[in-house]
């Protein structure tokens, strides 16, 4: 098994473990609030927490698996040599917005609510941790259209 597909069988199960973890603590949510009838305090903010990663990292998984939503109309009436330069132009443009936008950004973000000490109110778990996942999945998202255009 080579490197991308160990990245993609951890990520796919990361994901299948998060979104199993959000079903059970909205079912939580679901059952503290109609039948014992005192809501439990956490579990609202702990599915946006989850909900956050999921879409983030699930983001970075579907780029790799390259199912992202694309406009494909002007590659399909081009040569192929003209759809593989086309196809590392997407790519190159994509790796320097996840560069920017989810490292550099993320990174920024991840350290100015560490340093601020921001804390979730329900969980009072530190935000920084929730932030993390922009960055990671921007290094992933990096990492995948680098193998792409390596590929071709």
């Amino acid at each position: 098994m080579n490197f991308r597909k160990k990245v993609d069988f951890v990520l796919s199960r990361a994901l299948v473990f998060i979104m199993s973890l959000m079903v059970i603590n909205v079912l939580w949510q679901v059952f503290t609030r109609y039948v014992t009838g005192t809501p439990s305090s956490f579990t609202d903010e702990l599915a946006r927490y989850l909900m956050i990663w999921v879409g983030i990292l699930g983001a970075a998984y579907v780029s790799g698996r390259n199912m992202h939503v694309a406009i494909d109309v002007l590659p399909s009436k081009s040569s192929a040599k003209t759809q593989k330069k086309l196809a590392v132009i997407v790519n190159a443009l994509i790796i320097i917005f996840s560069l920017l936008a989810f490292v550099i950004g993320g990174i920024r973000l991840v350290y100015i609510s560490y340093i601020l000490g921001q804390h979730s109110p329900a969980l009072n778990m530190p935000l920084f941790a929730v932030y993390l996942v922009i960055p990671i999945s921007g290094l992933l998202i990096i990492y995948y259209k680098t193998s792409d255009i390596l590929k071709k």
